[in-house]
């Protein structure tokens, strides 16, 4: 190839048997990475040297450089994959090379779904074909010459590593939170202040001695940070799971497999992410992530202020919670979620006299109503039901409540736009003031009171409106009784008047509601971790103590879990562990005193998020089979420094997907750990930084079927595939629409050190950028230029004097060095590039031998992007030691500053001349300088000036008389 490449020079290729071409990349990168592998050139030392290999305390200040763990697919990577990884290890050996303790290593997340369906279609155990595919994947990211501790590396699936995630959940199930103390305290402490009579036991008139076991369960199930309740959970029948909320789709189907998601009643587990919310939320303002990061948790974790305010019926009391607590004089019905409890209890057999036909749906009863109203909303997700429906359904309870300010009877309906899964699931609606209750209002023929002062002179006849009315700066009018008036307040004043009324009578209060809901933490799938949780036979939950740890999954000969119909929302879940009644049924000693006795275990598995939510602890400390992670490890990697209040991950570099998945995740179990003195850092990621994507160019036919990209032809502007016009479309790099490159294919072609410096050199990293393999060949004749400027082509010996540069040259270095040292801090690697491309073009022009600083400085600045011909030119060089850990360069500021600058003089905002001056000049001089101009006094014409504005070194305006 390099025989008739144009990077190439114009040399015949007999004559150039030392020219830099692919296949001397791929020998010299394959050996560099055996070296670098057999040094251990990238282990990363512990603090005290604990770590197998490490020589001893460090001294250099540290770095812990984290990519977002990749799942390794069967299908490998391509070449928009490694985008990210390449860009961490280019900044974790700029790390190195200015004097850090850098760690920067690599795990699987190999637990998951993909690999569970391909073991169903194949009858391949998953782990046979994830631990293949995590090989494939280490082969790849090797070649590409990443400086990854290898040591430090691990898979989710490996039983020494799910253990820690097996303790972890029991740490979360065995606590609940303080609120007083505001963190979370070990449920024992809870249990001791039952036992004492401290803390009253609630929902029980009997002392904590007097109730049964499973009492006390469910009473502490209303506390654990990890609990299993029977709630609402989004089914989805097409994968046989059920999902957590940040797993369904804005159009409410499922993110993998985009299969319809319903509702479902089940028992599940869960994580009490809730007790949290504020805290995440305040968090957050210390972190260095981006702000539109930041803003997506803030919207998802959804902080509101209001009122709690109760409304009386049949004995029983609907809670909900309102914003707007001063319009509770307009609330003339209610809306309950048809999943709310209070529904089953108070719904009557018969409807009450006076009954509007609009409202029972054509049912003879509420409890007939009420059952096919339900069954309507359960073939719909979430999504659906909050859609601006332009037909507004909902059916009579049978039930009236009363509005506690104004002794109003309100009907109670159900309506599938309400959620049990927000506020309290229940709705004071105040048709006047909110437009979705309007438009239901009307539909059922409910009365609208005006209770704002309209500003829009619609006047207070509700019957003439065409819309609702609402304002956060009008009056309040009819909101009085012969206790309170809200007459004549704005909105604020009156919130804070009705509050305290509502306080002071013990029918409301002053809360705080947020939009964020509790994880739902089971799967029911088999290839993920067992949960370390047993039942005795009174279904109480007991967890596995430690020693019992790793609870391993089971071998099975059937991986799949039962899946339906994608559409039929009748059906509930079969786990693939539920039918090994070997493995499910036990008799075990948990060592409670109790003895061997008979217990059932949990067939569900955590979700696949559980392995990165804390793997970067791992990192830190992975072969420790005694502790999480040994404290003085822990605190040295990511403990609270100055800039860090929180302590955590220095930069962690991944996909702005993970925005409310993930980050939200780890962030909580973080915090759970903080809390019980497990770990320092009460956040896992100090720095986030979201790369962009690589898309692709992809064609498809008059079928709408995809083609090879790489066989399309491009033809006055049309495209062809085989000769026929294919159309072409934008967007993702992928398998499924033929556009796919491997980064095999590239490291083949030029080598890796070329496709690194591509990838770097498209554009800011945190920008998508199109993939074009034709444009690679730049970046190679890039790298063969440094080749050629060392190396003799013909002989293979090094070119370079002992011979002092000139001035031209070092500031052309100087300049480099300065800016590349800048670029690499901020991660600006494809100016870094620009800068390492122009000084090279500069000592090319130049003509003649390289002086050997200059030489060894060039290499030095290119030894981040290019690692591989960089320690070769080193040790051609005449070094010993590994290009890795040297210093980088320093610029000198005598070569950096400009011995001039170019000033322009301006004369009614018109340029007439130009003048050369010192960069150091002040701004009296420049001006002097600027009047005394021959150009300058000759445009003036020896008008008067008014006014001159200078800018020194580089303006210099005049505006005359």
């Amino acid at each position: 190839m390099s025989e008739t490449n144009p990077a190439a020079a114009a040399v015949p290729a007999e004559a150039a048997p030392h020219r830099y071409t692919a296949a001397m990349a791929a020998e010299i990168e394959a050996r560099w990475q055996d070296f670098w592998d057999a040094e251990g050139t990238y282990a990363a030392p512990n603090p005290q040297g604990d770590l197998a290999g490490d020589p001893g305390t460090v001294a250099r200040p540290k770095k812990f450089i984290m990519d977002m763990f990749p799942y390794p697919s069967g299908a490998g990577l391509h070449v928009g994959h490694p985008l990210g990884y390449i860009a961490t290890d280019v900044f974790a050996r700029f790390q190195r090379m200015t004097g850090h303790n850098v760690l920067h290593t690599l795990g699987f997340d190999a637990f998951g779904l993909p690999a569970e369906q391909y073991a169903v279609q194949t009858g391949t155990h998953p782990r046979v074909s994830t631990e293949a595919n995590i090989e494939n994947m280490k082969s790849q990211l090797r070649r590409l010459g990443l400086g990854h501790d290898r040591r430090r590396s691990f898979a989710t699936i490996d039983p020494e590593y799910y253990k820690w995630t097996q303790w972890i959940f029991l740490q979360i199930f065995n606590s609940w939170y303080d609120e007083d103390a505001d963190r979370a305290r070990p449920i024992d402490e809870l249990v001791a202040r039952f036992e004492s009579g401290e803390r009253p036991v609630p929902g029980h008139t009997r002392a904590w001695g007097e109730l049964t076991a499973a009492e006390r369960a469910d009473v502490l199930g209303e506390f654990r940070l990890a609990y299993a309740s029977d709630a609402p959970v989004n089914w989805c029948p097409g994968l046989g799971t059920v999902l957590a909320n940040e797993e369904v789709t804005a159009d409410g189907r499922s993110e993998r497999g985009n299969f319809p998601v319903f509702k479902a009643k089940l028992r599940q587990w869960n994580m009490r992410i809730t007790a949290y919310a504020d805290r995440l939320l305040n968090d957050l303002d210390a972190l260095d992530w981006p702000e539109a990061i930041k803003l997506q948790q803030r919207n998802w974790i959804g902080r509101s202020e209001g009122a709690r305010v109760d409304f009386p019926v049949d004995g029983e009391r609907i809670a909900v919670f309102t914003t707007r607590p001063d319009t509770l004089f307009g609330a003339t019905y209610m809306v309950l979620a048809p999943e709310h409890p209070l529904v089953d209890k108070f719904t009557p057999e018969t409807w009450p006299e006076g009954t509007h036909d609009v409202w029972t749906g054509g049912h003879a009863t509420p409890v007939d109503a009420v059952a096919a109203y339900r069954a309507q909303a359960a073939a719909k997700s979430d999504v659906e039901r909050q859609a601006e429906a332009k037909d507004k359904t909902g059916v009579f309870t049978g039930v009236y409540a009363t509005n506690p300010v104004n002794g109003e009877q309100v009907p109670v309906f159900i309506a599938d736009y309400v959620l049990m899964g927000y506020g309290t699931g229940a709705i004071m609606a105040v048709p006047a003031g909110d437009q979705r209750d309007f438009e239901f209002a009307r539909a059922f023929e409910l009365p609208i009171h005006c209770i704002v002062e309209p500003t829009d002179g619609r006047g207070t006849d509700t019957s003439t409106w065409e819309n609702a009315f609402a304002s956060y700066d009008a009056k309040i009018i009819n909101s009085a009784n012969d206790e309170i008036s809200l007459n004549g307040l704005g909105v604020v004043e009156a919130k804070a008047r009705i509050t305290e009324w509502l306080e002071g009578r013990g029918i409301g209060e002053g809360t705080v509601n947020f939009r964020l809901r509790d994880w739902l933490f089971s799967r029911q799938r088999y290839w993920g971790e067992p949960f370390p949780i047993v039942y005795d036979e009174d279904g109480v939950a007991h967890p596995l103590p430690e020693s019992m740890l790793p609870l391993e999954l089971p071998e099975v000969e059937d991986y799949s879990p039962r899946t339906f119909d994608p559409d039929d929302a009748n059906t509930s879940p079969e786990t693939p562990l539920s039918r090994n009644a070997d493995w499910v049924n036990v008799t075990l000693d948990l060592g409670d005193g109790a003895g061997p006795r008979r217990y059932r275990r949990e067939t569900n598995t955590m979700p696949n998020w559980a392995g990165s939510c804390w793997y970067e602890l791992r990192y830190l400390d992975p072969h420790n089979s005694e502790q999480l992670v040994d404290p003085a490890v822990e605190q040295y990697w990511m403990g609270p420094r100055e800039g860090q209040p929180h302590g955590g991950v220095d930069l962690y570099v991944g996909g702005a997907e993970h925005a409310v998945l993930h980050l939200l995740y780890a962030r909580f179990w973080s915090k759970v750990l903080f809390d019980l003195g497990h770990v320092s850092s009460a956040e896992p990621f100090h720095k986030l930084f979201n790369q962009g994507m690589i898309q692709a160019y992809a064609y498809t036919d008059a079928r709408g079927v995809y083609v090879p990209a790489a066989e399309v032809e491009e033809r006055d502007g049309t495209f062809l595939y085989q000769g026929t016009p294919v159309k072409r479309e934008y967007g993702k790099m992928g398998k499924s629409l033929k556009n796919a490159v491997t980064p095999d294919e590239i490291c083949a072609e030029y080598g890796a050190d070329t496709l690194r410096l591509y990838e770097m050199a498209m554009g800011p990293l945190d920008v998508s950028r199109p993939w074009d393999t034709r444009a690679v060949v730049g970046q190679y004749r890039l790298l063969q230029r440094l080749w050629r400027n060392i190396v003799d082509e013909s002989t293979g010996e090094v070119t370079v004097v002992d011979a002092e540069a000139n001035e031209p040259t070092l500031r052309a270095l100087h300049k480099a060095i300065d800016g590349v040292r800048q670029d690499l801090e901020g991660l600006r690697f494809n100016t870094a590039i620009a800068k390492i491309t122009e000084l090279n073009n500069h000592l090319t022009k130049a003509g003649g031998a390289l002086p050997r600083t200059v030489a060894e400085d060039l290499v030095l600045l290119a030894a981040p992007l290019a690692p591989h011909i960089a320690e070769e030119l080193w040790r051609k060089l005449g070094h010993t030691d590994s290009v890795v850990h040297q210093d980088l360069p320093v610029a000198d500021p005598a070569y950096v500053v400009d011995e001039s600058v170019t000033c322009v003089v301006q004369i009614k905002g018109k340029v007439k001349a130009r003048l050369e001056v010192s960069p150091a000049i002040s701004d009296d001089e420049l001006e002097k300088i600027a009047l005394a101009d021959e150009a300058v006094v000759k445009a003036l014409g020896g008008a008067g000036i008014r006014k001159v504005i200078v800018r020194a070194p580089k303006l210099v305006n005049i505006v005359p008389a």
